[in-house]
C-alpha cells in the first residue's frame, strides 16, 4: 500500500508540473493566492489567509470524488457524463462575475445564508472555487490517471484505488499550492499589488470567465499541443512501472459475472457452456434502438444474442462487420439479436456522431452501445477488437471468438442455437460473405503512431512527446516505420509541424490503410508511382495501397501536410 501511495503521489507530481496545468495557473495565482494577501487597507474586505489551502483542498476533493464516483452519480441521476464539467464552468463564470460586480456576490451568498460563516462567497474561503476548478481541471493523461479512470468508471473502487486517487490528487495539487502561495507572497511584497486589491479581484474575475470560455471551445487543449511536453521523459520512465501496469489491466478482473467465461475455448468448433452472460453496463448512449432506449440482456431471453465488441476505425473490425451485418439481416426474423458494443481505441471514437456515421457507412442497423469508459469491455474481461460472444436463448454464453476469421463456424453455431431455441424455425440459406481475414502472422502488425501505443518504430531517434525533428535511418527493418522532418507526437497521434514531413514504411500486406484525421493531404509514393489523397472531416481509415491478389513486401513513403493527424497503419 505504501509503494502504491508513492506511485500515486509521484504520478500526480509529474502531472502537476506538466503543460496541462498551465491554463489554470493564472486563476490559481491571482484568485487562489494574491487575493489572500494583506493589503494594509482597512477599507478592503478581509480575505482568509487560508484561502490558498481552501482552493487547493476543494480541487483535491472535487478531482478525487468526481474521478472515482462521478460517473456513478451522474448515471444514478440520469445526467450526461459531461454535466460536472459544465457545472464547474458555470460556477467559474458566476464566481468571476461576483469578483467583477461585488453586488452579485451577495446574490450568490443568499442560498447559503443558513451557514453561520457563509464561507462560500467569491472573496472568502475559496473552497467552492476549488471545487469548480476540480470539476473542469483535466490532468494530462498518464499511467496512474488511466488506472484511476478505469477503476472509477467500472466501479471497482477498493482501498488501493482510493489511496492511488488521493495521493495522485495531492501530488498534482502540491505544485498548484506552491504557486498560489507564491502569488500571495508576491502580492504582499510588491507595493502595487497591495494597493490594488480591487484590481486583482477584477483581473481574477476576468481570467475565470476567460478560462470558462476557453474550456467551452477546448482552447486549453490547443495550447497544450503547441507547448512541448517537458515532462515526457519522466512519464516514459513512469510508464514502465510493473505496479502501474497491473492497475492498467483494461481486460478487467474476474468477478461473479465473468468467472466462467474461461470455460469457453476461443473459436471452438462446437458449442460450449461458459456461464451466464455478463451485464452490458456503463453505456454512455444507445442508438438503433426504439427511442434510443438501452437494451438489457435479461429482456432478450428467448432470443439468440451476438455481442460484438468493435471500434469503427479498426481495420480488423471493418473486415468483420460485413459478416455480422449479413447474419443480422438473414436471421433477425428467426430470433437473432446483435448488439454492437463500441469500445473506442482513440478519443475521437468516443464522439457519438462519429460512431453513428461509421455505423451508417457499414450498414449497421442493429443496436449499438457506446462503451466509452470500457465498462462492458471490462465486465467481459475482453482484450480484442473484434470479439464475439454468442449467447443462447437462456442467457448462457455458448461460444467466444476473438479477432477475425472463423465466420463459417460462428454462423454454423448461430444456426444451431436458433434451432435449439425454436426447433420449428425455418432458416434461410447460409450467408455468402467473402472472408478477407489475412493469414495469422502473414502481414505487418497494426502500426500505431501515437506515444501511447507506438509499435514498430525503426528510427534512430527517441520517439518522444512534443515537437521534435526526425530523419530516416540508413536502413529500415522489415515491418517498421521511420519519420523524417518536424513532427509533434502525443498520446493520440502524430502531426507534422512543417511542410515536407514524411513517413517511410516497410510493409508486408496485400492492402495498406491509414487512419487519418484533420484537413489536408497525404502524398503516397510506392513503386515509382505517386498519388495524392485528400483528408477532411472525422478521422477515418483511408486506402493507401488498394487490396491486391497476393500478400507481398514493399516500401512506401507518405508525405503528410500540416493539419493532418496520423493515427496508425493497418494491413490486409
Amino acid at each position: 500500500m505504501l509503494s502504491l501511495a508513492l506511485i500515486g503521489f509521484l504520478g500526480g507530481l509529474i502531472t502537476g508540473i506538466s503543460p496541462c496545468i498551465l491554463p489554470v495557473l493564472p486563476v490559481i495565482f491571482l484568485s487562489g493566492g494574491a487575493m489572500s494577501a494583506r493589503s494594509g487597507d482597512a477599507s478592503e474586505p478581509t480575505v482568509s489567509r487560508w484561502r490558498p489551502y481552501f482552493v487547493i483542498a476543494g480541487l483535491v476533493v472535487a478531482f478525487s470524488v468526481f474521478t472515482l464516483i462521478g460517473s456513478l452519480i451522474l448515471a444514478l441521476l440520469n445526467l450526461p457524463q459531461d454535466f460536472l464539467r459544465w457545472a464547474g464552468i458555470v460556477v467559474l463564470v458566476l464566481i468571476g462575475i461576483g469578483l467583477i460586480v461585488p453586488a452579485f456576490q451577495h446574490i450568490l451568498e443568499k442560498p447559503f445564508s443558513w451557514i453561520p460563516q457563509k464561507n462560500v462567497g467569491t472573496e472568502r474561503g475559496g473552497f467552492i472555487l476549488g471545487l469548480a476548478l476540480g470539476a473542469v481541471y483535466v490532468p494530462c493523461a498518464g499511467p496512474v490517471l488511466a488506472a484511476i479512470t478505469v477503476a472509477g468508471s467500472t466501479g471497482r473502487i477498493g482501498p488501493e484505488t482510493i489511496v492511488l486517487t488521493v495521493t495522485f490528487a495531492l501530488g498534482a495539487a502540491l505544485p498548484l499550492l506552491i504557486f498560489a502561495l507564491a502569488g500571495r507572497r508576491v502580492a504582499e511584497r510588491v507595493k502595487t499589488f497591495r494597493k490594488h486589491q480591487k484590481a486583482i479581484r477584477l483581473t481574477g474575475g476576468i481570467l475565470m470567465i476567460a478560462l470558462s470560455i476557453g474550456l467551452v471551445f477546448n482552447v486549453p487543449q490547443l495550447l497544450q499541443r503547441l507547448i512541448p511536453d517537458y515532462t515526457s521523459a519522466l512519464q516514459d520512465q513512469f510508464s514502465n512501472s510493473d505496479q502501474i501496469a497491473e492497475q492498467l489491466d483494461l481486460g478487467g478482473l474476474e468477478n461473479d459475472q465473468n468467472k466462467d467465461l474461461d470455460k469457453c475455448t476461443n473459436g471452438a468448433a462446437e458449442l460450449e457452456s461458459c456461464g451466464t452472460a455478463p451485464d452490458i453496463t456503463g453505456i454512455q448512449q444507445w442508438f438503433n434502438t426504439e427511442d434510443n432506449q438501452p437494451v438489457d440482456l435479461a429482456d432478450l431471453k428467448g432470443k439468440v444474442v451476438l455481442v460484438d465488441f468493435w471500434a469503427y476505425s479498426c481495420i480488423n473490425c471493418q473486415r468483420s462487420i460485413p459478416h455480422i451485418v449479413a447474419w443480422y439481416d438473414a436471421y433477425k426474423d428467426a430470433g437473432l439479436e446483435v448488439i454492437g458494443i463500441h469500445s473506442p481505441e482513440y478519443a475521437f471514437e468516443k464522439v457519438p456522431a462519429n460512431v453513428m456515421a461509421g455505423a451508417k457507412n457499414f450498414g449497421i442497423t442493429y443496436p449499438v452501445a457506446l462503451d466509452n469508459n470500457l465498462s462492458t469491455w471490462t465486465n467481459y474481461r475482453n482484450r480484442y477488437w473484434p470479439a464475439h460472444y454468442l449467447i443462447d436463448a437462456d442467457g448462457t454464453v455458448r461460444h467466444i471468438k476473438f479477432g477475425e476469421g472463423g465466420y463459417q463456424n460462428t454462423e454454423k453455431l448461430i444456426r444451431e442455437l436458433l434451432l435449439e431455441a425454436n426447433p420449428n424455425a425455418v432458416l434461410p440459406a447460409a450467408t455468402e460473405v467473402a472472408d478477407d481475414t489475412p493469414e495469422s502472422g502473414s502481414t505487418t502488425p497494426e502500426t500505431y503512431l501515437s506515444l501511447g501505443k507506438v509499435q514498430n518504430f525503426g528510427g534512430t531517434e527517441k520517439y518522444a512527446s512534443g515537437a521534435n525533428e526526425y530523419s530516416f535511418p540508413k536502413t529500415l527493418a522489415d515491418d517498421s516505420f521511420a519519420l523524417d522532418g518536424n513532427w509533434t507526437l502525443d498520446f493520440q497521434n502524430a502531426t507534422p509541424t512543417d511542410k515536407g514531413a514524411r513517413i517511410k514504411l516497410n510493409y508486408t500486406a496485400s492492402e495498406v490503410r491509414m487512419v487519418l484525421g484533420g484537413t489536408g493531404t497525404v502524398t503516397v509514393k510506392v513503386d515509382g508511382k505517386t498519388q495524392v489523397i485528400k483528408v477532411s472531416g472525422t478521422p477515418d481509415s483511408y486506402s493507401i495501397i488498394p487490396k491486391g491478389d497476393t500478400i507481398s513486401q514493399g516500401t512506401l513513403e507518405v508525405t503528410v501536410s500540416p493539419g493532418v493527424e496520423a493515427y496508425s497503419f493497418t494491413f490486409g
